[in-house]
């Protein structure tokens, strides 16, 4: 949509300057790097600022996303995918014929497993959410399930990786930092893209990096606590003297920057200081929950003068997003001590109740704040867990990556609905089935961004979040 003859024309030109150079791919990579995002984006308000707001694509349906990560691997049959004749089925043996299971340890002999909580129609929709989640399922009528989920890798650390930036055995950007990349934000004093998250995750620091896009896209990290930014107090004396300095600063920065007007690098380090120092204000502001009231806080299930929790990262989100935060991502535990419950599902019994009320209270603040309109809320784990164990009496499941459950909530998707399904029994998705690459592409074309045509060139080749894959789920959109 933005190609034009002059952009081919410089492209032309300094393919042939480096001609015969052996720094040539290096050189062709970062040159065009930021022709790309001329090339592949909408038309920015500062072409200088890597921050500035950008137009999308088409006219998006969305304006910021919320994305609710529960860590470990959440088991769908004991959540969002109902199966009766699982329960029916308890304790028959299972066979495979698959090229991912012959000659796997621990799949000679398996047997079905009925899930530990009871299934219940809700709302007016009807659709059946079990017990583990109460305070959501009464908010069933506001969401879109996708039962037919699948991703690539069956292990912690690759499937986190793939959920967050589409690649599943290296590190590229998040999803998080395209959508900065796209988009930039509204609110110049705050990132882009915020992550609240108490624990590392599986991939670590790599579940928000920006890679190989400008450093100014990846996420900053909040921590739930008395502290949730380090380092926002002014260190000098007075806040006049802060504004000399930083305004003396800035007319260097501007002086060494007019100087290398192509290095893409300086300017977004130099935006990141811009950023910190908007944050002084900004950040302390949007993190200051006693300026809700006690109906808002008992909402998300939070005492008044309460600073942590998966309530308090909820409630942060929402007045995130209220100031034009493009990406705010909430991660539920971390690599420890999170759903990953092979050894007993009565895990999920303890963790559920961390998350279902503040999570349900996040989507009655949005609706009735009338901003279901403009966020879009993502709820997702890195892959399922097993319909099936090595006794049907075993107390836990393993992982499973053929099938498990996301849902989206807000602007843009239907509501009250349920795409795709799974076999009689969980094992696979077999109708409609949603890849990690599909979910990306509905996701990003939910803010007007079409997954093809966002890139970056690195290393002499034109990478996206979906890699070469990737379709928009059509049926779930409103």
């Amino acid at each position: 949509m933005w190609e034009h003859s002059e952009s081919c024309g410089r492209r032309h030109f300094l393919r042939s300057s480096v001609a015969g150079s052996l720094l040539m791919p290096g050189l062709i990579s970062e040159l065009l790097a930021a022709d790309d995002a001329n090339r592949t984006l909408g038309k920015s308000v500062d072409p200088t600022n890597p921050l500035a707001p950008r137009d999308p694509h088409f006219p998006a349906k969305a304006k910021s996303v919320i994305f609710l990560f529960m860590s470990g691997g959440v088991s769908h049959i004991d959540s969002f995918d109902p199966k009766p004749q699982l329960i029916a089925d308890h304790g028959k043996q299972v066979t495979f014929d698959h090229p991912e299971t012959r000659n796997r340890p621990g799949y000679e002999k398996i047997f079905l497993k009925r899930p530990d909580w009871k299934f219940l129609p809700r709302g007016k929709s009807g659709i059946e959410v079990s017990e583990l989640f109460p305070h959501v399922a009464k908010q069933a009528d506001e969401i879109t399930f996708i039962r037919s989920m699948h991703t690539s890798h069956s292990n912690h650390y690759n499937a986190t990786l793939g959920m967050h930036t589409g690649s599943f055995a290296f590190a590229r950007p998040s999803i998080g930092a395209w959508m900065s990349y796209g988009l930039g934000t509204s609110n110049q004093n705050l990132p882009s893209f915020l992550v609240l998250a108490p624990q590392m995750p599986y991939a670590g620091t790599q579940v928000w990096a920006s890679d190989f896009l400008p450093g100014a896209h990846q996420g900053t990290r909040v921590m739930p606590g008395p502290e949730p930014v380090a380092n926002l107090v002014r260190r000098v004396s007075t806040a006049k003297r802060q504004e000399l300095e930083l305004a003396a600063l800035a007319a260097l920065n501007e002086s060494h920057r007019e100087s290398r007007k192509e290095d893409a690098q300086l300017a977004a380090r130099i935006k990141s200081f811009e950023t910190a120092h908007g944050m002084q204000t900004e950040m302390p502001a949007a993190l200051d929950l006693s300026q809700e009231s006690d109906e808002t806080l008992a909402l998300y299930g939070l005492a008044r003068g309460q600073n942590d929790g998966f309530g308090w990262q909820c409630l942060a989100a929402r007045r995130l997003v209220e100031r034009g935060v493009r990406f705010v991502e909430l991660i539920h535990t971390g690599s420890s001590g999170n759903w990953d419950s092979h050894g007993n599902m009565a895990d999920h019994g303890r963790l559920a109740p961390q998350v279902d009320q503040p999570i349900a209270g996040l989507l009655q603040d949005l609706k009735r704040l009338g901003m279901m309109d403009d966020v879009l809320v993502v709820w997702t784990t890195e892959f399922g867990r097993t319909p099936f164990n090595n006794t049907a009496e075993a107390p836990g499941r393993e992982h499973h990556n053929w099938a498990f459950t996301s849902w989206l909530a807000g602007a843009g998707v239907k509501r009250g609905f349920v795409h795709g399904a799974t076999d009689e029994h969980g094992i696979r998705a077999v109708e409609q089935p949603v890849h990690v690459h599909d979910f990306h592409a509905t996701i990003l074309h939910l803010m007007g961004i079409d997954h093809e045509r966002l890139t970056y060139r690195h290393g002499g080749r034109d990478f996206r979040l979906t890699d070469i894959a990737g379709h928009v789920v059509d049926d779930v959109l409103a």
